[in-house]
């Protein structure tokens, strides 16, 4: 089940929204009777062809999803991801055997001198394949539905059925996902149905489902970045009436009493939503100590 976050209404909460779908007729049948076994959310970086990074820098390069590699109609990535492995590691292997005598193969040792090296063929390699040629034919699409969901379903069969690519033109996107939420007083507050407990379930029995877990001594890693303290009171809930305590899916973000913003950070499913919804994009997402985050067995 997947939600764009340029959506407008501030008072969507895509976690209500997925429970409600599920008691649609069309889609109940063939749950009834199931058990829900497992929990997790995550934000998908559907940019696509236009939104690619320098994928290579000293020491490193960036593959999969992490560089954007995720096809957005099929919603599919795991065949671009490993063919992003292949050919980076084609090009390292070139890198760290161009003079075979200074290999640690050859000789024996790491050499403390050398030094972080560049894979730059990797770029062109990714260029030249099929990955850049299938994300390059449903360019547009994402950016279509910008227009509405009737307006993005047409132009995304002419571009996958007819134009394949084709098209001359660029679909840009230049204002973020944060920006084009509304103002509360533009919208009316949405009603979701009570989940039952049996095809739908409040957010925290789901939330145990998905394994999360972060040493309750750490800092937490969801900080409000500086010269932006003043943003959730004055700005996220008094003019969007606080959307962060809606779109995560982990019930990180809450308000107090005196409407003062908790992170309740152990919650976190590092999904990413706060790094690319949050109004004004006031939190700082930092990495937790090692092995906390969502424990993920059959997903």
């Amino acid at each position: 089940y997947v939600v764009g976050l340029y959506y407008a209404n501030p008072y969507l909460n895509p976690y209500k929204a997925f429970q409600q779908w599920k008691h649609h007729p069309a889609v109940q049948k063939h749950l009834e009777g199931g058990e829900c076994i497992s929990y997790g959310a995550r934000a998908l970086n559907e940019g696509g062809y236009h939104a690619i990074p320098k994928l290579t820098f000293p020491g490193g390069a960036l593959v999969g999803c992490t560089a954007g590699f995720l096809n957005g109609v099929k919603i599919k990535g795991s065949h671009t991801a490993l063919k992003s492995g292949m050919l980076a590691a084609e090009a390292v292997y070139k890198v760290l055997t161009k003079e075979p005598s200074r290999t640690v193969a050859g000789a024996g040792a790491i050499d403390p001198e050398e030094g972080a090296v560049t894979a730059t063929e990797y770029e062109s390699l990714m260029e030249s394949s099929w990955v850049y040629q299938e994300l390059r034919k449903v360019r547009n699409c994402h950016a279509a539905f910008h227009w509405g969901l009737l307006p993005g379903l047409i132009y995304s069969g002419l571009a996958t059925h007819i134009f394949r690519g084709m098209e001359p033109w660029t679909l840009a996107n230049r204002v973020p996902d944060s920006a084009k939420t509304e103002p509360a007083s533009k919208h009316q507050e949405i009603a979701y149905p009570k989940p039952d407990g049996k095809l739908s379930f409040d957010l925290l029995t789901n939330l145990a489902r998905s394994g999360t877990s972060h040493e309750g001594d750490q800092p937490a890693h969801l900080r409000v970045k500086e010269g932006f303290e003043a943003v959730p009171t004055d700005v996220s809930l008094s003019k969007y009436a606080g959307p962060e305590q809606r779109f995560c899916p982990a019930g990180v973000y809450e308000y107090d009493a005196d409407r003062k913003l908790v992170i309740n950070a152990q919650n976190c499913v590092h999904c990413k939503t706060c790094d690319i919804k949050m109004p004004k994009e006031y939190i700082h997402w930092t990495v937790p100590e090692g092995s906390g985050g969502p424990g993920y067995t059959l997903m």
